[in-house]
């Protein structure tokens, strides 16, 4: 039977990048239709707040290598929720989620379709080689998937993006899961399933600026972490215990010099220093907590991850520009 494919695309501010996005797609897309037969594509951009002209650019592009459904959010409300809203809104058979700007290969999509039509229902593209990338960035992203792996039980697969082919049922156990504040990586390897790996060389931006600062990237760093691990508070735990501890052998060392040498007057410096780093440790152990707990204050007000504002598809005669929430 034919089978459909949606492309879900999140953009922000990207107008510069959907001419050479669209001429980057249709070589790829037309190899694979060639060797499945049956295979169809459809495009589907999640507009994450945009306010510079990438919507008009999508609507107006003439020829796109698949026909074209953007979902227009109210305003930004981060990646993670612009994807979350490509999967509740795809309706392929499969989906495969890409960036705009080239750095996620579309060559590597025939390969896709074929591994997943051989019966794989999630197929990841590694990143071999990172070059491209400056070291900060290779450096940072190296240590948050080593810890991430250390402190959780769902491990992320090494140097994985978000560029994936997943089958349809894989989505649908996806749209099952009812947080609101998701880190897609952790949640596309929560629900298991077997994957299938294509390792990619990774390009260099094709046009545009990336939207990920220093921040935004440890912001996202902490969720995922958050996310799937109790272990800085265990850590945390332990760490109070060891202090404990060690200030109980040091109050016994001081009670037992005083009974055999007398009284010994301490010095300041000591008596600041002990202070100063019993309240950071503390600081510290109450903003671990604070993580948590706002995750669960944001959790338990049960607002939706999105809005949408307007639906474009030109498979509806009159479009659809009623918005909605999830």
């Amino acid at each position: 039977m034919p089978k459909l494919i949606t492309i879900v695309v999140p953009v922000l501010d990207e107008e510069d990048s959907v001419g050479p996005f669209f001429e980057g797609m249709a070589g790829p897309l037309a190899d694979a239709r060639a060797r499945h037969e049956g295979i169809a594509f459809e495009f589907l951009f999640i507009d994450d707040g945009s306010t510079d002209a990438t919507v008009k650019r999508l609507l107006g592009h003439e020829n796109p290598p698949a026909p074209v459904r953007i979902v227009s959010l109210s305003r930004n409300f981060g990646k993670e929720a612009a994807l979350t809203a490509g999967l509740e809104e795809a309706r392929g058979d499969a989906v495969i989620v890409i960036d705009v700007d080239l750095q996620d290969p579309p060559d590597l999509i025939p390969q896709m379709v074929a591994r997943w039509l051989a019966g794989a229902p999630i197929v990841l593209a590694q990143r071999a080689d990172r070059s491209e990338d400056g070291l900060r960035k290779r450096l940072t992203a190296n240590w948050f998937y080593a810890v991430h792996n250390r402190l959780s039980r769902v491990k992320i697969p090494m140097n994985v993006g978000d560029f994936r082919l997943i089958d349809r049922r894989v989505v649908d156990e996806l749209n099952r899961l009812p947080e609101s504040r998701r880190f897609m990586k952790g949640l596309f390897a929560w629900v298991g399933f077997p994957a299938d790996v294509i390792e990619y060389k990774r390009p260099a931006r094709a046009a545009g600026a990336s939207k990920f600062n220093g921040r935004r990237l440890w912001g996202l760093a902490i969720e995922g972490i958050t996310s799937f691990s109790e272990a800085p508070l265990v850590i945390w735990s332990y760490f109070g215990a060891l202090i404990s501890a060690g200030a109980i052998s040091y109050a016994t060392y001081i009670i037992l010099r005083t009974m055999i040498y007398g009284t010994d007057v301490p010095g300041y410096a000591s008596l600041l220093v002990g202070i100063l780093f019993l309240g950071g440790v503390q600081l510290i152990g109450i903003g671990i907590l604070g993580e948590y707990v706002g995750r669960i204050y944001s959790e338990v007000k049960r607002r939706p991850s999105y809005v949408v504002a307007a639906r474009h598809d030109p498979a509806d005669d009159d479009g659809d520009d009623r918005g909605d929430d999830r």
